[in-house]
């Protein structure tokens, strides 16, 4: 096979990219063509995401990827999950779509249980309660009497969006679809029973689509406003923790993932989803996957805690890079302080270490001064996180997990995954990086045929990356501190 060329774009909450993937049959390499900056914009008292600009971005990244690759076999979009834009008549975007972390959706799970009860919603959905999932903004923009909702005529989660201004197309991609909190995980349609029982217009839903979709040719406008060849466009896993977990270079059975980022999301792939109590319970979620799977997860809040610190210590004057703050957190006091990550303080503060401090003073803790201990803080507190989540997970699936597979940015962070094994006591396998942008590349791949499945994708992904492997150290030194963790989450 001649080596072929797909474009992916990549985006993020902080930042985007386009980058090329060249596939020869054999081996993947992944090449940046462009970065842009993401970010929320405020304005008042709301929080957008500037779609506008994004296309923008896209729009260049096309054109760079072409200039300086050649013709390109296949184009597609990843984003975050949950967020949608409304479109009114003619295809018209309604505003600038919210940002997930906008606070209009506060209190408003309250509401929505008190028309449907909490375990009949899970039932019919299998999500994890989050009061940004798309169906309580939805709720949110109903309870405000949004014009917005009024005038829509369609739905789009956000790379929807950016596919339907490629296209001309209007559908929705059931992997990003399924963060929603709107679809059947057994059935893997819209949960239209929950809709009417919530008023939601059935109308702005559309159709759904697998990942490895071919949606169409780029329209002829945009190909030429871009000045590139009218290449086909093909929905990936348009969520992005879905594409990371497609490129997990896993084998076997006995393994569990962490997409670390911004947000960590740890589970497994099932064949079929668990709905019941005990997953209710411990608020586990069943996301849409690659070829038929089920992602059995919890999203976790993340590296949030130590960029929004980071954020925080810049706007004070005091610039650290990310390789500065590990190691002062390595020369930092073990266990001296620890919190909940995924506190609600911790969600959109005005000031994380101050965030974290009051926690650890709120719960009787010394009271981090110093970024090192800070940082600390935060990177122990994630991997008893994680500890906990890979227990509930054990008990869902029956089975001993004996790996846990980290992708995504955060598995640069040698600290993090360090603790990580420490604190699990498992192996830990780092690696790659840029596993969102591969397993967009890889879907894309399975849907021009160069890839008969999920599994061939996933040896490709073996032999082009390197990894990096973490065993665990003395693991009985974290007997007490998850013990204080564990008395800190209930």
């Amino acid at each position: 096979m001649s080596t072929k060329k797909i474009l992916a774009f990549d985006l993020g909450a902080e930042s985007g990219r386009a980058l090329i993937g060249s596939f020869d049959g054999e081996w993947l390499g992944l090449e940046v063509v462009h970065r842009f900056p993401t970010g929320s914009v405020a304005t008042l008292d709301t929080l957008h995401w500037d779609v506008l600009g994004l296309w923008r971005e896209i729009l260049t990244g096309l054109r760079k990827a072409e200039a300086e690759h050649g013709r390109l076999e296949s184009v597609g979009v990843d984003t975050w999950g949950v967020d949608f834009a409304l479109l009114g008549k003619h295809g018209t975007l309604l505003g600038n779509p919210r940002h997930y972390r906008d606070p209009h959706t506060e209190s408003i799970m309250d509401a929505a249980f008190a028309n449907v009860p909490r375990a009949e919603i899970f039932r019919q959905t299998g999500i994890q309660f989050m009061r940004f999932n798309s169906l309580y903004q939805i709720l949110a923009l109903m309870r405000d009497r949004s014009p917005l909702l009024e005038m829509a005529e369609t739905l789009l989660f956000i790379p929807d969006l950016f596919h339907y201004w490629m296209t001309g197309i209007k559908v929705n991609e059931y992997t990003d679809a399924s963060t929603s909190q709107m679809i059947h995980p057994g059935e893997r349609t819209w949960a239209r029973e929950l809709v009417r029982a919530f008023g939601i217009p059935e109308k702005i839903l559309g159709t759904l689509v697998q990942p490895g979709t071919v949606l169409g040719p780029l329209r002829p406008s945009v190909a030429t406003g871009a000045g590139v060849s009218s290449i086909p466009v093909i929905a990936p896993a348009t969520h992005d923790t879905a594409a990371a977990v497609a490129a997990v270079p896993a084998t076997g059975e006995s393994w569990a993932y962490i997409s670390s980022g911004t947000w960590s999301l740890m589970g497994v792939e099932t064949k079929t989803p668990k709905t019941d109590e005990n997953t209710l319970r411990v608020n586990f979620t069943n996301e849409g996957g690659v070829g038929g799977t089920i992602r059995l997860l919890k999203n976790i809040m993340g590296l949030w805690l130590v960029q929004e610190c980071r954020r925080a210590w810049e706007r004070a004057g005091v610039t650290y890079d990310y390789a500065k703050l590990m190691k002062l957190a390595e020369s930092a006091t073990p266990f001296a302080s620890l919190v909940d990550p995924d506190d609600t303080s911790f969600i959109l503060p005005d000031d994380m270490p101050r965030a974290i401090g009051n926690y650890c003073k709120k719960t009787s803790q010394p009271v981090p001064s110093e970024p090192g201990d800070v940082v600390r803080c935060a990177l122990e507190s994630l991997a008893l996180r994680y500890r906990w989540v890979l227990e509930r997970l054990e008990e869902l699936v029956g089975k001993r997990l004996d790996t846990i597979h980290i992708v995504g940015g955060g598995c640069q962070n040698t600290l993090l995954c360090q603790l990580t094994a420490d604190a699990c006591n498992r192996q830990v396998v780092a690696g790659p990086v840029e596993a969102t942008a591969i397993g967009n590349v890889l879907v894309q791949a399975i849907g021009l045929g160069l890839l008969n499945s999920l599994a061939e994708g996933r040896a490709v992904v073996r032999r082009s990356f390197e990894v990096q492997t973490y065993e665990p150290r003395e693991p009985e030194r974290w007997t007490e501190p998850y013990r204080r963790f564990m008395g800190m989450i209930g």
